[in-house]
């Protein structure tokens, strides 16, 4: 399920202008699902598929996975000099369970610093 989840968010991306830069970027046990481009932006894009239930996609990025991460989008810039100087990370939630996934984008929605 996640996979098709992390599809349906790079399209929903894609449709909306972004350049996918990544997708499942890998840095020892830490990984991004997508790394992304939106103007002179690099955005790095947690995406939670889920069925519908009792707990909404975008909560299960808890504070110790925004550390993660955070460790591994510093990984990236480090590896990947002069690809940008504005970064942020966003999430794409799927709802899976109807005929068409719902995808909803939350852009910015936290900071290095965990807020």
């Amino acid at each position: 399920m996640g996979r098709s989840g992390e599809v349906v968010a790079a399209e929903h991306l894609v449709r909306r202008g972004y350049r996918i830069l990544a997708r499942n970027w890998r840095w020892g046990r830490w990984e991004l699902d997508i790394v992304a481009r939106s103007g002179p932006t690099v955005v790095f894009v947690e995406v939670k598929t889920r069925r519908p239930g009792l707990q909404p996609p975008a909560e299960a990025v808890s504070p110790a996975k925004r550390r993660r991460l955070v460790h591994a989008a510093r990984a990236w810039i480090h590896g990947h000099p002069g690809h940008g100087s504005e970064f942020r990370f966003d999430v794409v939630t799927v709802l899976e369970g109807g005929p068409h996934p719902i995808v909803r984008h939350i852009a910015d929605a936290f900071h290095a610093d965990g807020t």
